[in-house]
């Protein structure tokens, strides 16, 4: 138990000392500004846009545990979606939340057979996801150094490819080499049948697609709001921005994202020509409306077992 709030302490502490060099680099009083420039009124249509995000994510999940024969009643895989959401924001890593929703769908599915099963079931559900996010964000990218709008560093995506096929192939050979073949097996039949055989993929990929869109609606609102949308281009810019933001939390070491995205904004902004206290003002203004979203699920954290039937 110590050494589980030990970790939630570091995950919290870093997210802490990454926000604090955020605010030491950029300039207060502009970040201050900023954020005060974001109308109230444009904060109920983006709470109406994470409810929708909300409702296609646990329709998503469903059909991902119904192509893996396990059943999940619709109004069960909302509520769980909102009990893992609001765990994913206030645990570190970001993804403890859908480990539970995974024990829970399994635990009440009862054989040890059907636990390996859910558990896939929330994992290539948030595969799908993170893919068409990947590709959106190679697609947003490209455009933006295309369009000269960006100019990354030559050698820094270069690298992280490589480092990610090392890390893919080690965790590979470590599998088989441990015994893991026949588990590699399973998970390799639920992965096809789950997300690529057909009309899996189509499915999965456009119901991701309309997922990340809700993502990306909520920043288009806060930047409305802000008055940041003065033309296409610019609304153009700060979708394919607010992509690369939502990939920056995926990397699992802060709490829900914290300090790691307003990093992330204060880097990008102004590689894009614009001011990094207008990225970093709606980094804050989504993480804490992400929050506020996700407090439904504060009240099915007590509930018990799940009652499939």
């Amino acid at each position: 138990m110590s050494d589980r709030w030990t970790r939630l302490a570091g995950r919290w502490l870093l997210s802490g000392m990454l926000i604090a060099l955020v605010l030491w680099a950029v300039d207060g009083e502009s970040l201050w500004r900023e954020l005060g420039r974001v109308s109230p009124f444009v904060l109920l249509p983006a709470l109406a846009l994470t409810v929708v995000q909300i409702a296609l994510s646990a329709w998503r999940w469903r059909y991902t545990a119904e192509r893996l024969g396990l059943r999940l009643p619709y109004g069960i895989a909302v509520r769980e979606y909102y009990l893992g959401t609001f765990l994913n924001q206030i645990l570190p890593g970001g993804v403890l939340g859908d480990v539970n929703r995974a024990w829970r769908h399994g635990t009440s599915a009862g054989e040890v057979n059907n636990r390996v099963t859910a558990l896939h079931g929330v994992a290539i559900e948030r595969l799908s996801g993170q893919l068409m996010l990947a590709l959106v964000v190679a697609v947003s990218v490209g455009w933006l150094v295309q369009s000269g709008r960006l100019v990354p560093g030559s050698l820094g995506m270069g690298v992280w490819i490589v480092l990610a096929f090392a890390v893919l192939a080690l965790a590979l050979w470590l599998a088989f080499r441990f015994g893991l073949a026949g588990y590699i097996q399973r998970l390799r039949r639920d992965l096809f049948q789950a997300l690529l055989r057909w009309p899996a993929l189509p499915v999965q990929l456009g119901s991701s697609l309309l997922v990340l869109a809700s993502y990306l609606g909520v920043f288009f609102c806060l930047a409305a709001g802000a008055g940041y949308l003065n033309s296409v281009g610019t609304a153009l810019v700060i979708a394919a921005l607010g992509s690369v933001l939502l990939l920056s939390m995926v990397i699992p070491l802060t709490v829900a994202g914290w300090g790691i995205r307003e990093s992330a904004a204060a880097i990008l902004w102004p590689l894009a020509g614009l001011p990094a206290e207008q990225g970093v003002a709606l980094s804050v203004g989504y993480g804490a409306l992400v929050f506020v979203s996700s407090l439904p699920g504060l009240a099915f954290v007590f509930t018990g077992k799940l009652r499939l039937g």
